[in-house]
């Protein structure tokens, strides 16, 4: 039997193994933790993200009706976005070694994310949409796209450009944040299967506060704090509906939840790098729970590789 066909989704486990890489960055100047540990998280995230978008690529020149249909699909089609997002964090996370190479990946990760979102935000506007289909993925090409271009641009040394691109990410997430909260109070219940997607709601406020100290590093601006709080309490809300969002055994979606608890570290330890008394206090058990929960999905994740069962077969 074949392979079934590579899913964009995948590409999640690269945002939760970059954001907890530079996580380790920020905490071995914060608290003289070994660096080594951060470098080699972060290589294996480039590892992971290269062999999957080889994979994608050639899937997508052999199989374009596959690829065709992941575009087309009403709640799926909204993660190839995370071709992008993936690019740009590891474009963060080679910047220390060879600044050409990261300005060739954020020119390759924008440029998908424009394309991208722009035409997907483009069928979204002519309608016909099924309500029920209206999940947090929709946040992927316009506030994950934005976010992450902005921290890449930011880190480049051009926060003016990352600042248009943070704009539209925030103006994108308050417009989404309550279509997809009325989907989820008001419509039927979310199949199990789909649960692990609900991840993507937690990561908004924590990335746009990432994103933003990339443009501005060492600030303690009150609305930095308050995204902070708000992507706190969204973890702790999906800390308290835990065996419900659970419910689906365990599969890659469920690396749909690192990017919001890997930004909330490294938001957490910059602000606390920056003197926030909150932030210094938090930023260790929030530090300690992402390598616990980030480390769990590795270990289950390369479990299921070794066993040939990490895509099903078809």
């Amino acid at each position: 039997m074949n392979k079934a066909p590579l899913p964009a989704s995948f590409f999640g486990m690269v945002l939760g193994l970059s954001g907890l890489g530079q996580s380790w960055r920020l905490a071995s100047s914060l608290w003289n933790l070994p660096p080594a540990i951060g470098e080699a998280v972060l290589l294996v995230a480039c590892a992971v993200w290269a062999s999957l978008l080889v994979r994608y690529l050639w899937q997508a020149l052999r199989h374009p009706d596959t690829v065709r249909d992941e575009f087309m699909h009403p709640v799926q089609g909204s993660t190839p976005a995370l071709l992008a997002v993936a690019t740009l964090l590891i474009a963060l996370s080679v910047l220390p070694y060879s600044r050409t190479l990261a300005w060739v990946l954020t020119a390759g990760g924008i440029g998908w994310h424009l394309v991208f979102s722009l035409w997907h935000t483009g069928l979204l506007w002519q309608g016909g949409r099924n309500a029920l289909d209206t999940a947090p993925t929709l946040y992927l090409p316009t506030v994950a796209g934005n976010f992450t271009s902005a921290a890449a641009l930011g880190a480049l040394g051009h926060p003016d450009w990352g600042w248009l691109f943070l704009g539209t990410g925030f103006f994108s997430w308050l417009a989404l944040e309550s279509l997809i909260i009325q989907r989820l109070w008001h419509a039927s219940a979310v199949p199990a299967p789909q649960r692990p997607l609900i991840g993507i709601q937690f990561a908004p406020p924590v990335v746009c506060a990432m994103a933003w100290l990339a443009l501005v590093p060492g600030s303690t601006d009150h609305w930095l704090l308050m995204l902070w709080g708000y992507g706190l309490f969204q973890l702790l809300l999906g800390l308290r509906l835990g065996p419900w969002l659970g419910a689906q055994p365990f599969a890659p979606s469920y690396w749909a939840y690192t990017f919001g608890v890997a930004a909330a570290t490294v938001s957490g330890l910059k602000l606390a790098q920056s003197g926030v008394p909150a932030a210094q206090v938090l930023a260790v058990p929030v530090f300690i729970g992402a390598n616990g929960f980030i480390g769990y999905l590795a270990l289950r994740t390369a479990m299921l590789l070794v066993r040939g069962r990490l895509t099903p077969r078809g």
